[in-house]
């Protein structure tokens, strides 16, 4: 007989007597084999809850903080991703603003050598220029003493040959100094 029979066969029965023992006789119950049964279902549950579920537990509770502990560790190391981040773009703005304040010297140090560098070639130029005047007027000199001993010469040469004498140095001298002073 299946369950539900069963079911039908005690529901069709008049309600006499003890129902528990109807249901004991009619599934065939004994109360030493129950209770025997009923203490090994419970010293499996007691070994399984003790070696099986106990330390699959633990193991799952193990998991669990390894994974706690593995997303807490992402979350530091995205705040930490996000320091280091905020740091690197504030040291390349820093960076640029060296570089640029170093392109805006280099080109001023640039602009003031030129300038010196141009200053220096007028003043070397100036000095040339100066050497080259002083040089002119020490030639020019030069040759205006050059000029009057020559000249001092033929006036001397051309009087000694008009007048068919013999000059002195002391006629000489005074005809140079007549002559020189007559060109000044």
């Amino acid at each position: 007989m299946t369950l539900p029979a069963f079911i039908l066969a005690s529901a069709a029965e008049p309600a006499t007597g003890n129902a528990v023992d109807k249901i004991v006789k009619t599934f065939g119950l004994h109360w030493s084999l129950f209770i025997s049964q009923l203490v090994a279902f419970l010293v499996v549950c007691f070994l399984l809850k003790k070696f099986a579920y106990g330390p699959v537990m633990e193991m799952l509770e193990q998991r669990k903080q390894r994974i706690a502990d593995g997303e807490a560790k992402l979350v530091e190391i995205e705040r930490q991703l996000k320091e280091s981040e905020a740091q690197k773009d504030a040291l390349l703005e820093k960076a640029n603003a060296d570089a640029k304040r170093l392109i805006t010297e280099a080109k001023t140090s640039a602009t003031s050598l030129a300038e010196q560098k141009a200053m220096e070639a007028v003043a070397q130029a100036q000095v040339i220029l100066n050497k080259a005047q002083e040089a002119a007027r020490a030639e020019r000199a030069a040759m205006a003493a050059e000029l009057k001993q020559e000249f001092g010469r033929l006036v001397v040469a051309t009087t000694s040959q008009v007048t068919g004498k013999e000059l002195t140095a002391a006629d000489q001298q005074r005809i140079n100094e007549e002559a020189v002073s007559s060109l000044n």
